[in-house]
């Protein structure tokens, strides 16, 4: 056998087609065909399905034009004809990379397009349908593209002084100014395991912090203690859902003259900056971790690996450098 890989041909799955008819087995099919035992047995597996228009198995004709039909369907895919590239790009998702972020750093420094992400979207999920199982490689492993529903309840008659985020400056959806933060707790499997999320809106820089409960008072001071560390124009609103461990968001008001706006019930997407966040963290962070075995230089080390990570919506440059360039003097510690 060579150490290239080179397509069965013709002649040799006839060769495989009688002595597998002869009860010959496949490894010593493979010898007599100078192939790799693994090859005849892929070979007879895929080729020779039954299914309800073929029953007769394994036949060296339609064996062949199955072949070349796969051959033409993997040629739509640009990653299938450049192997290369598919082997950068399966390393960066190996990574914990998306195929956004492939697709815009591999632009960026090539200073052309070199790939779409829709095209490894595409092959990904081409691949995983033939068990390949390449969507294990996104950050979310999600076999099938799309969302989910929503669900879950709302305390929101609970809340003083609750204003709906429909009264919040509408130059906040746009993102078109710094100093709009979006606040939500990413919780964990272990009872009492949270982490505290502030999310600046445009340029998606990330605060972390631990507190020891979600209990209003203290989640509230937390937030406060964070806000200040950042200059005053850059902390102008918070949006929250209406978990009651906001309850007291009030208080913000009178020590930081920060004005605060909750989501409609059943909206949590209405503050989806903080909730793409928490995905992110996800993938460093699974929910059954036991935040008891890490120490506050592990979750400094997450923190800084997603403020510095670039992102598409920035031009693929990263949080933090979006974020310092808001004033030099900005305090970038989580």
């Amino acid at each position: 056998m060579g150490k290239h890989y080179d397509q069965l041909s013709l002649e040799e799955r006839i060769e495989i087609y009688r002595l597998h008819a002869g009860g010959i087995s496949r490894a010593k099919i493979a010898v007599a065909v100078h192939r790799h035992p693994a090859t005849i047995g892929r070979e007879l597996t895929r080729n020779g399905r039954r299914t309800k228009a073929w029953s007769r198995g394994y036949e060296p004709g339609r064996a062949q034009k199955l072949a070349d039909r796969r051959r033409r369907w993997d040629g739509r895919f640009k990653l299938a004809r450049q192997p290369d590239l598919l082997t950068i790009v399966e390393s960066r998702l190996a990574m914990g990379c998306s195929p956004e972020q492939i697709a815009g750093r591999l632009a960026l420094e090539h200073g052309h397009t070199r790939i779409s992400h829709e095209s490894i979207y595409r092959y990904i999920y081409h691949r995983s349908a033939q068990k390949d199982d390449l969507h294990r490689l996104l950050p979310c492993h999600k076999a099938r593209r799309g969302r989910r529903g929503p669900r879950g309840g709302s305390p929101a008659s609970f809340i003083k002084h609750r204003r709906p985020i429909t009264e919040r400056p509408h130059n906040v959806a746009d993102r078109s100014t710094a100093g709009h933060w979006e606040a939500d707790y990413m919780l964990f499997a272990k009872y009492g395991h949270n982490i505290l999320v502030l999310h600046e809106r445009q340029t998606r820089f990330t605060f972390i912090d631990r507190p020891e409960n979600r209990k209003a008072p203290l989640t509230t001071r937390r937030i406060a203690d964070i806000l200040r560390s950042v200059p005053s124009h850059c902390r102008k609103t918070i949006s929250f859902d209406n978990g009651t461990e906001f309850a007291e968001h009030y208080r913000l008001h009178q020590s930081l003259n920060v004005q605060t706006f909750f989501c409609n019930p059943h909206s949590p997407w209405e503050k989806g900056g903080v909730e793409n966040t928490i995905g992110r963290l996800r993938r460093m962070l699974p929910r059954k971790t036991d935040l008891d075995t890490l120490n506050p230089d592990d979750l400094d080390r997450y923190i800084d690996r997603l403020n510095n990570t670039p992102r598409k919506c920035l031009d693929f440059r990263t949080p933090a450098e979006a974020f310092s360039n808001l004033q030099p003097t900005v305090a970038l510690q989580s």
